[in-house]
């Protein structure tokens, strides 16, 4: 191989592996910033698990499913009836907990871990605030009717 193939082939793989590199770090920059952002901002993206639809508002969701999914409760506020059982299921790769907050009786799941499912059944009427203790800036609200 002449001494300017050998060149060429040496700076390709110097530029592939930078390549790489950039990557890695752009990947593991973009998992502290979306860290940081959920600590943050605490305006999280509401959508029923049913319907899968987008919504800006913050009225609860008639649903006894929430979903952990890109550190958040989605929805993040629920409305169910008293006796009812709410699921959450863990679709995040990190574990997470589903913790009451307010100091009334409410969900206290431990670690939930990626694609773990937590149940809780709601016998009182009010509502009943939680966040997950690992990650406080992920909270949600459940209210429940009579």
């Amino acid at each position: 191989m002449s001494k300017s193939a050998t060149i060429g082939v040496v700076v390709f793989v110097l530029i592939v592996l930078a390549g790489g590199g950039v990557l890695l770090a752009k990947h593991h920059s973009n998992n502290s910033t979306a860290s940081t952002n959920s600590t943050s901002n605490m305006n999280m993206n509401n959508h029923s698990t049913s319907s899968q639809s987008n919504s800006s508002s913050s009225a609860p969701t008639a649903t006894d499913m929430v979903t952990i999914k890109d550190m958040a409760f989605s929805p993040a506020s629920i409305t169910v009836k008293k006796g009812t059982t709410v699921t959450w299921t863990n679709n995040d790769a990190i574990a997470h907990t589903v913790t009451e907050t307010d100091g009334q009786t409410g969900p206290n799941s431990g670690d939930l871990a990626p694609g773990k499912t937590y149940t809780f059944t709601y016998n009182t009427a009010g509502t009943f605030k939680y966040h997950c203790s690992i990650h406080p800036s992920m909270t949600g609200t459940v209210t429940v009717t009579e």
